[in-house]
């Protein structure tokens, strides 16, 4: 096993032709993908794994300076893909990672046949003539919330994220995998994420995108979904569906697993 391979975790299951690389977004792990991958063992050759800094990471790997930026991540993706020997695959990144994989397929467009966004956003703070859902003073609020009092935070976060109460599983799950980072990494991560802006990159996008939202998500406004249609470089479609919530692959699984599963196989240009 490889140095990326060990440090974050990586699984490799199921056996086809065709890779398909699930990833994360922030506050989970690759347990969040536990719906979804049953239903692609059989036909593909999938790979999950852990951005450094989730729960399930050795923190002592975890280097503040180069996680300040998310081409950090993106280098990860890469070295991931190339120690397994992955020569194309279908990406499918939630949240963060979605926009991790962009980067990535920008740097190395021939590792991706194709990019499948789950909740993703290029920027998350408003702008004059861009509308991300939080401003600067929501930021702030929210990174002395989790600097203040990590656990306590995370109770609330939660349930707002997924877009439930504390009784539903698919809220516990997510409020366990957060409360797994160390405080001080998520604070780290979070800030990383909020004030990213990948906005100048979609453009030199070249790979196929297919841009898969919640119509109602905390952190991301469905016209984000829109905007990053119209300002992808390469093809791209979006579909909108009726689930609410960031985590929609753990809240609504039902809706989302044959989304995901016609878009793994649905191609842009056919």
């Amino acid at each position: 096993m490889g140095i990326a391979e060990e440090a974050h975790n990586v699984r490799v299951v199921g056996s086809g032709q065709l890779t398909i690389v699930l990833a994360h977004g922030f506050g989970t792990d690759q347990s969040v993908w536990k719906h979804l991958v049953p239903h692609l063992v059989e036909e593909y050759r999938v790979v999950l794994y852990d951005n450094m800094g989730a729960g399930t990471t050795n923190p002592d790997y975890f280097d503040f300076d180069r996680y300040s930026t998310l081409e950090g991540y993106a280098y990860d993706v890469i070295a991931i893909l190339e120690e397994l020997r992955i020569q194309s695959c279908v990406y499918v990144g939630h949240s963060v990672s979605a926009m991790i994989g962009v980067i990535a397929s920008v740097t190395r467009p021939e590792l991706f046949s194709k990019i499948i966004t789950v909740s993703a956003s290029p920027r998350y703070l408003n702008d004059p003539d861009y509308y991300g859902g939080f401003e600067e003073e929501d930021i702030v609020q929210l990174f002395d919330a989790m600097g203040s009092n990590y656990k306590s935070w995370c109770a609330g976060w939660a349930p707002l994220a997924v877009g439930g109460d504390m009784e539903s599983l698919a809220v516990q799950e997510f409020s366990r995998t957060l409360f797994n980072m160390r405080p001080d990494i998520a604070l780290s991560v979070a800030q990383t994420i909020f004030y990213s802006d990948v906005r100048p990159l979609l453009g030199h996008v070249t790979v196929p995108c297919h841009v898969i939202q919640s119509v109602k998500d905390l952190a991301v406004p469905v016209v984000v979904s829109e905007y990053l249609h119209q300002n992808l470089g390469g093809d791209s479609i979006v579909e909108v569906m009726s689930t609410d919530g960031h985590l929609p692959q753990l809240s609504s699984p039902d809706v989302v697993v044959p989304v995901l599963l016609r878009h793994i196989r649905f191609n842009i240009a056919a």
